[in-house]
């Protein structure tokens, strides 16, 4: 039986080798899954950061609808009043096409531009 005396240097162990250590790479399961996340993640057509740029268009369109929804209303309540009233008729005549009457002067005064 040896005995390791004070005077004998110690034996290093020997390096592992990298595919020991690295032993979980081998998993050929692992190695797909994550390539197939990798792939869905950034290189496929329809990846991340695509998604969140559609996911941001569609909220500007849906508020750009219900924009368009609101004008829309308003508009036929407009026309509405336009049809059954006439003194709206004339009333949106004289200020959106600046029309007058024969024996009338029209004025036209714009505010100061700063």
């Amino acid at each position: 039986m040896k005995t390791i005396s004070e005077n004998e240097p110690q034996k290093k162990p020997a390096p592992e080798s990298i595919w020991v250590r690295f032993s979980w790479l081998r998993n050929k399961y692992l190695i797909t899954v994550l390539g197939f996340i990798a792939w869905m993640l950034f290189i496929d057509r329809n990846d991340l950061p695509t998604q969140w740029r559609r996911v941001k268009e569609l909220r500007t369109l849906q508020q750009s609808e219900k924009t368009m929804d609101k004008q829309i209303s308003d508009t036929k309540q407009e026309l509405e009043l336009l049809k059954t009233n006439p003194s709206t008729l004339e009333k949106y005549a004289r200020e959106k096409y600046m029309m007058k009457k024969d024996n009338e002067d029209l004025y036209i005064i714009s505010p100061p531009k700063q």
